[in-house]
This record gives C-alpha cells, structure tokens and sequence, in this order.
C-alpha cells in the first residue's frame, strides 16, 4: 500500500473525528439556508471517517475514492460561503480561504487517482 494512500486515509478519518469532537465550529462555517446543519455536520463526518477507512481495503478503495470527490465537491459550497465576508469567515484569514478553492481540487486530483 502506497504511503500517501495512509496519509489520505488518516487525514479523512482525522477531519470525520473532528466533526464530532467540534461540531460547532463546522456548524458556524455551513451557509445558514441549509437546513439541519448540525445533523449534517454529523453525518459528513461519518461519511469522512467512513471513506478514509474505505481507502485502505482494495475492495473498497475506488468507491470511497469517488465518494471524497463528491464530498469534496460539496465542500465548496462552505468554502465559498466564507469568503462572503469577515461574519462568514469566522476569524480565518481571507488569503487562506482563497487558498483552499485551488487546495480542494488538488485533494480531488488526488482522491482520483485511486479510482
């Protein structure tokens, strides 16, 4: 098994801990017309942790591959939302968030290579 499928693996399933363990800091950055945004934090973070693991079983592998993409995908919307304005961006630095659009699709290049 290739390193960085590890590294991938541990990052995803580190980033769905996290959902659970700060759920509130994942609630704050959601755009506020989504509904239920605390069960929706939940529930990406099962998902992460659940496709971080998928990566590391040969079965499995390009399915959770293509579901991060997806998930990736989805993530923009909180990227984009915010870089709406200082309320949005809870305290993070806008030169940061501009630098993690281009970030997301190095992580899908990525997640796609293991399709």
């Amino acid at each position: 098994m290739n390193w960085d499928l590890i590294v991938m693996s541990i990052m995803y399933a580190f980033a769905g801990i996290m959902h659970f363990i700060k759920p509130k800091a994942y609630i704050k950055v959601m755009p506020r017309y989504l509904k239920a945004r605390k069960s929706l934090v939940l529930l990406s973070g099962v998902f992460e942790i659940a496709l971080g693991v998928g990566l590391l079983f040969d079965a499995t592998r390009s399915i959770s591959a293509l579901g991060i993409i997806l998930m990736l995908i989805v993530f923009l919307l909180v990227h984009f939302n915010m870089l709406r304005g200082k309320k949005y961006a809870v305290g993070v630095p806008r030169w940061v968030l501009i630098l993690r659009i281009p970030l997301q699709f190095v992580l899908i290049w990525w997640a796609y290579l293991y399709i």
